[in-house]
């Protein structure tokens, strides 16, 4: 078997693969990609909080030990 009757192979079993998939309602989508988006910012607030905490720690010790 060549590489071209196995790509046509490989794509008819895609396909077939293809239709017996069950795509989620569009509602379905709006809702989980609002969660993720959500998430996404609480945690990019979350982490914006942690960074200036751990920059003001580090800058102490460097200023403790500095001068």
């Amino acid at each position: 078997m060549n590489w071209y009757s196995r790509s046509i192979d490989f794509l008819k079993e895609v396909r077939a693969e293809l239709k017996r998939t069950t795509w989620p309602a569009w509602k379905e989508v709006q809702g989980t990609t609002t969660v993720v988006i959500v998430t996404v910012f609480i945690f990019a607030v979350f982490l914006f909080i942690v960074d200036l905490a751990l920059q003001s720690v580090v800058e102490r010790i460097v200023g403790f030990f500095s001068g």
